[in-house]
């Protein structure tokens, strides 16, 4: 998390207007409901007043006239103000709620889709607590901006103006009295209130990191690295370390808020004092009704309250400002991936793709923004990466089977990627049946494309669930049908919950050759031109192998397949094998080709068989 600095260096920099105006902006939906919620506000002020003028003519009206009538109907006038009140602030409360949540339902979402909408790498070099802690808390902070912040501003305006319009109406020497003693009041509202801003922002921090460690920790690969290596004690201490400063800071605002409450108290008990003091002698004199004292003593205590935090203020709108800041941080980030005003659909793809003039190299990382995102960065973590491809020419008719191999670091995943556009190519073309795919609408270009990585991932959910991940709509014969294709009904009809199993988190209660198994049911689901495999069986024993190549056998069928493989025992069969070295296409040709001409592939097949046979 970005360091927010104190509150002083907040105040130093000044408004920025150009958040204040974007924030403004995305309150369009509910400006009517807006209004509504600042003119009950205003209402509510307003009536405070009117309890303390309402005891004023008690005091001295009814009771000196004996006036019973006039006593009761005041008394019912106090009721009927306190009632009043009461169905303004739910009805003000309503607003409030209503608008707050829709605002934070609607800022959630736009964050989520942008997130969505981001490369690969983002996701690589981003921190998921500090991500998570922009969706929750700063999307929080800039509602209470819109709900807490303004409609306490405009309250505590209307308030004072209208206490103290009453005040010097009833009597200005005591006015001014209870006035003069605002410096009092104000100073260690201020001095502590920017104290208690700052443990707010550093307790947003402090819980980033806290999230950051929790969400890590308790993803299932985290779980089990901290479990391998022996580091349960190591890991607890450090997170009691940040939970026990979280402790610290929450006794601390603790502390720091009763203080000056306690502070305020003692002020608002000595103006009081002085009203009634001075408020007295001017009633010996003649000068004044006792009522009116009363009504001042009253007053006063409704005006101190709002003009100290009429004196932060600015803080609160520039600390509300910030968590919009931090918003627009993360939707600013730009798309690299994003889809043309004029896009086509793909239909009826045959699976032709070409790779025309390819070079690739990954951009800077760049915005600033980025950073606060990130946690730790390597010196350079800014610049442009070197070329990861370079000059790739690939022409692949359809229902072909094109396999890439090559030490690793030679690019070869990264080619692949280029193909559903994970990444886009830096220069040339990467086409399907004609079309550059940076023209095709992005939802047909992944209809037509299907993908089998090494680590096939499944949602916490059930196997039936996951299945239609990629075809919402399929019926329970369609799942059978491609579970059975990919070599897994049966297993999964032996589970107690058959297809409602739930999997767990990433799939961690299937075995690796099941959850590929599970993965490849799930790209038949889909029914793609072109299937790109990414070692789909790097890690996997014999046995389960063995099943995955039977269902990759079916699910190749009549379909274009670009097979990226350490293992060239299950791509000697390729129509075409493309050998690739430090980003370029070195050696392209069959199995047999390759072998005879003794370049690099025919060191890695000898390297590779004579293994095979020894260990076989």
């Amino acid at each position: 998390m970005r360091p927010m600095g104190d509150i002083d260096e907040l105040k130093a920099r000044g408004l920025d207007r150009t958040v204040a105006r974007r924030a403004w902006g995305l309150t369009r939906p509910y400006r009517k409901r807006l209004l509504g919620f600042v003119a009950l506000i205003v209402a509510t002020s307003a009536a405070g007043v009117v309890p303390a003028l309402l005891i004023r003519q008690i005091i001295n009206v009814a009771i000196p006239a004996g006036d019973t009538t006039l006593l009761v109907w005041l008394f019912v006038a106090m009721l009927g103000i306190g009632v009043t009140v009461a169905v303004i602030s739910m009805v003000e409360r309503w607003l409030a709620s209503s608008i707050g949540e829709e605002f934070i339902l609607d800022l959630r979402t736009m964050l989520f889709r942008h997130v969505q909408s981001m490369p690969i790498a983002f996701f690589t070099r981003t921190q998921t607590g500090s991500l998570i802690t922009r969706l929750n808390n700063d999307v929080i902070g800039a509602q209470r901006a819109l709900t807490g912040t303004l409609g306490g501003i405009v309250d505590n305006l209307i308030g004072v103006t209208v206490t103290l319009i009453t005040m010097l109406i009833l009597e200005w020497r005591v006015t001014l009295v209870a006035v003069a003693l605002l410096p009092l009041f104000i100073i260690p509202a201020r001095i502590v209130g920017r104290r208690l801003q700052a443990l707010s922002r550093e307790a947003m921090g402090v819980n980033a990191e806290m999230n950051t460690v929790m969400t890590e920790r308790f993803h299932v690969a985290g779980a089990l690295l901290v479990k391998l290596f022996g580091r349960v004690d190591h890991e607890v201490e450090g997170f009691h370390g940040r939970a026990k400063r979280v402790a610290d800071i929450g006794v601390k605002q603790a502390i720091t808020g009763r203080a000056l409450f306690a502070a305020l108290g003692f002020v608002g008990t000595v103006a009081t004092g002085l009203v009634y003091l001075i408020g007295g002698f001017i009633v010996i004199d003649g000068n004044l009704a006792v009522g009116d004292v009363v009504a001042l003593g009253l007053l006063v205590t409704q005006l101190y309250g709002p003009l100290a935090q009429l004196s932060n203020a600015r803080v609160d709108l520039m600390t509300a400002l910030v968590s919009f800041e931090r918003v627009f941080e993360v939707v600013d980030l730009p798309v690299a991936i994003s889809e043309a005003d004029d896009a086509v659909p793909l239909t009826d793809p045959t699976g032709h793709v070409t790779f025309d003039g390819v070079s690739f190299r990954f951009p800077a990382a760049g915005a600033s923004a980025l950073a606060s995102l990130e946690g730790p960065r390597s010196e350079h973590g800014e610049e442009a990466s070197d070329w990861i491809l370079r000059d790739i020419d690939v022409d692949i008719p359809p229902g072909s089977m094109v396999a890439i191999v090559g030490p690793s670091g030679a690019g070869k995943s990264t080619l692949s990627s280029l193909v559903p556009r994970l990444y886009d190519a830096t220069e040339g073309r990467v086409l399907i049946d004609g079309h550059d795919v940076r023209d095709l609408t992005l939802t047909s270009l992944a209809g037509a494309i299907g993908v089998v990585s090494q680590d096939a991932h499944l949602f916490h959910d059930s196997i039936a669930m996951n299945l239609r991940y990629a075809k919402p709509d399929a019926t329970d014969e369609e799942l059978v049908r491609a579970a059975s294709a990919a070599r897994i009904h049966d297993l999964i009809v032996r589970l107690p919950d058959g297809y409602d199993t739930i999997v767990g988190e990433r799939g961690y209660r299937m075995s690796g050759g099941e959850k590929q198994r599970l993965s490849i049911a799930r790209v038949l689901l889909k029914d793609p031109a072109v299937v790109v495999l990414d070692e789909a069986t790097a890690h996997l024993d014999t046995e389960s192998e063995r099943l995955v190549q039977a269902a990759l056998a079916e699910t190749l069928e009549g379909r274009t397949s670009l097979v990226i493989a350490h293992r060239l025992s299950t791509v000697v069969d390729a129509d075409v094998i493309l050998v690739m070295h430090e980003g370029r296409i070195v050696e392209r040709g069959t199995h047999a080709e390759l072998v005879a001409r003794g370049g690099l592939y025919a060191d890695l097949a000898r390297t590779q068989f004579a293994t095979t046979t020894v260990t076989g």
